[in-house]
C-alpha cells in the first residue's frame, strides 16, 4: 500500500529541485526524477528519494518512481507521443491525481484577457498534451498554467542583455515569481483542487518596454533595444480565478516592486 503523503516529481530542473525541498520540508515524501547521473548523489542527500527517468525513452524503473498518489509532471519536453506513452503507465500504477505544470502561451497572442475556461479554437501541440492528462479516465488531473518565470536566477533585467531586441515592445507582460509557482502548487495539494485549469499570474501587465527597461536600469545595463509590432500583443493572463476558488494571496502581487 502506498503513503498518500507521496509525492512524485518528474522533473527536477529550476522550479522542481525548489518545490521538492519545499515539500520535504512540510512532511512530505518526495520523488523526484532527473535525467542526469550526477545529480543522484545531490537529490539523496537532501533527503529526496531519487529516480533516473527519461519520458523519451521510459524503462522499467518508472513505476517505482511512480508508486506515489499524487504525480507532478514539471518538464520541458514537447513531445506529444512522450506524453502519451507516459499517461500509458500512469493508468497502471499507484497514481490517483496528477498535477500537470502547464504555460500560459496556450493562449493565443491576441486574445485579450485569458480566462481559464476559455475556448480555445486552435489546438496547439501543447493543449494536446495537456489533454492526454486531463482526459484520461483512469486518475484525476489539474492543469496549472504558469506565466513566464521569474526569481531565482532568472533576473528580467538580464533577458535581453545579449543585445537581442524587444520583438513587441508594446506587448503586455504576464510573469509570475518562482515563491507564487511553488506557494500555488502547495495551496492546490493541501485543498486537493482536482479536475481544474488554473492560470499563475501576478497582477500587473506593464508593457515590455517599459517593464524591461526598468529591469536593465536597476542592474546598470544598458537599456534593451525594442521594436513596436505592427499589431501588438493583446493577452494578459487574468489569476482571477486562483484567488476566488483557492483564497490565494501572491507573494509577489506586483511585479514592479520585487527586490531580486
Amino acid at each position: 500500500m502506498i503513503d498518500n503523503n507521496t509525492i512524485s516529481i518528474l522533473g527536477s530542473g529550476w522550479l522542481g529541485a525548489p518545490l521538492a525541498n519545499q515539500l520535504t520540508e512540510n512532511g512530505y515524501k518526495v520523488n523526484l526524477s532527473t535525467r542526469t547521473v550526477d545529480k543522484l548523489s545531490t537529490l539523496e542527500q537532501a533527503h529526496i528519494t531519487p529516480y533516473l527517468v527519461d519520458i523519451d525513452n521510459i524503462e522499467s524503473n518508472i513505476h517505482r518512481f511512480l508508486d506515489a498518489e499524487t504525480l507532478i509532471i514539471n518538464i520541458t519536453c514537447k513531445e506529444l507521443s512522450a506524453f502519451e506513452r507516459l499517461a500509458k503507465e500512469i493508468e497502471t500504477s499507484a497514481v490517483k491525481q496528477v498535477l500537470f505544470i502547464s504555460s500560459t502561451s496556450v493562449y493565443p497572442n491576441d486574445a485579450g484577457v485569458c480566462y481559464e475556461s476559455d475556448q480555445l479554437e486552435v489546438e496547439t501541440n501543447l493543449r494536446k498534451i495537456e489533454k492526454c492528462f486531463t482526459d484520461n479516465p483512469y486518475f484525476q488531473c489539474t492543469v496549472l498554467r504558469l506565466a513566464g518565470l521569474i526569481g531565482r536566477k532568472r533576473h528580467p533585467g538580464r533577458f535581453f542583455a545579449s543585445g537581442k531586441s524587444i520583438k513587441d515592445g508594446l506587448g503586455k507582460v504576464n510573469l509570475i515569481h518562482q515563491a507564487d509557482c511553488i506557494k500555488l502548487i502547495e495551496c492546490i495539494l493541501t485543498q486537493q483542487a482536482w479536475g481544474e485549469v488554473f492560470n499563475g499570474c501576478a497582477d500587473n501587465h506593464p508593457t515590455k518596454k517599459d517593464y524591461y527597461t526598468e529591469m536593465a536600469v536597476s542592474l546598470g545595463l544598458p537599456k534593451p533595444n525594442y521594436i513596436i509590432a505592427e499589431n501588438s500583443a493583446s493577452k494578459v493572463i487574468s489569476n482571477e480565478k486562483v484567488k476566488r476558488k483557492l483564497g490565494y494571496q501572491f507573494i509577489y502581487p506586483n511585479i514592479l516592486d520585487i527586490s531580486f
